[in-house]
């Protein structure tokens, strides 16, 4: 199985501690976000776990216990936006991040962290030529330290909309998608990067970005060094490509705070969550409680050899 560490909520940023006491305990307990009640019970050890993907915008807390997992494949999702306080409330300062970058890609490898930049939205002050300038210093300064970029543009789902109400963000059109992808396209092959984007509906192949993946089969064979069988992840969207994952994450209890999230739409749930993560429990925040059900996760390794079927 792949293991995502987390679409739900940045697990390297804050909740390092805890995600090592599970691999250490060798299981992990996540609760379905449509059944709060019913938990499933996964176990973490190399026999099962083919890969880890980690999705966050500071990996600082994680990056010095990577040793702990050395058993394990992994990879980063590494977000770096050219957005200020405004929008993303409580991530470092870009300079800091962009050395995290860095070390990173100098401690595990350049085709272990891919940079996510992503969601492009406009504002009165945030336009076509903003991006394209902060783009290029980002991709100059992150030069052979990662091969791939992804792009993703903003959908304003009611959660998100309600966080950005009293800001002047706005979703691209059509049209400034195309002139955008245009002037992106060359400067990411400037900085030899590959760019895909990420979950998008419109088709940008005519404009030489394909689809991505994010969980992506191929990067998790060319680590683990052999094929795997895995089929596209249902509980997706129809746009995203990404393959099966089983996600140990929790909605609402991330501490960045930024404003288009889509995984933290309230910010006093966040704060309450947050209160209740016990770094010790199985569970990311809180405990089992007596009308709970918690219930064995099948999951199996993906390796061709290993397979019945």
């Amino acid at each position: 199985m792949i293991l995502s560490v987390s679409r739900r909520t940045d697990i390297p940023a804050f909740y390092s501690e805890w995600f090592f006491n599970r691999v250490k305990e060798g299981f992990v307990y996540v609760r379905n976000p449509m059944n709060i009640h019913l938990i499933s019970k996964v176990p973490i050890n190399p026999q099962v776990v083919d890969c880890i993907v980690f999705w966050t915008k500071n990996p600082k807390a994680i990056m010095s216990r990577l040793d702990e997992i050395k058993e394990y494949h992994y990879y980063f999702q590494f977000t770096i936006n050219p957005y200020n306080q405004e929008l993303e409330v409580k991530v470092p300062k870009k300079d800091n991040v962009v050395e995290t970058f860095k070390e990173l890609s100098k401690k595990i490898g350049s085709n272990r962290v891919i940079w996510r930049y992503d969601p492009i939205l406009l504002t009165d002050k945030i336009d076509l030529a903003y991006h394209v300038k902060y783009f290029e210093e980002l991709a100059k300064r992150l030069e052979g330290y990662t091969r791939r970029c992804t792009i993703s543009f903003v959908d304003y789902y009611q959660k998100t909309e309600r966080n950005l109400r009293g800001t002047t963000a706005r979703e691209l059109t059509e049209n400034e998608i195309f002139e955008l992808s245009d002037k992106l396209l060359p400067i990411a092959e400037k900085y030899g990067m590959c760019l895909q984007t990420c979950s998008e509906k419109i088709d940008l192949e005519s404009h030489g970005i394909g689809h991505g993946k994010c969980i992506d089969d191929k990067i998790v064979e060319q680590l683990m060094g052999c094929d795997i069988k895995i089929s596209k992840d249902k509980n997706q969207r129809k746009e995203c490509g990404c393959v099966q994952s089983i996600d140990i994450g929790e909605y609402n209890t991330c501490g960045h705070n930024c404003l288009y999230c889509y995984a933290s739409f309230n910010n006093d749930v966040v704060a309450k969550n947050r209160l209740k993560h016990d770094p010790k429990s199985p569970l990311l925040t809180g405990h089992v409680q007596s009308d709970d059900t918690v219930r064995d996760r099948e999951v199996y390794p993906l390796k061709r050899e290993n397979l019945l079927f």
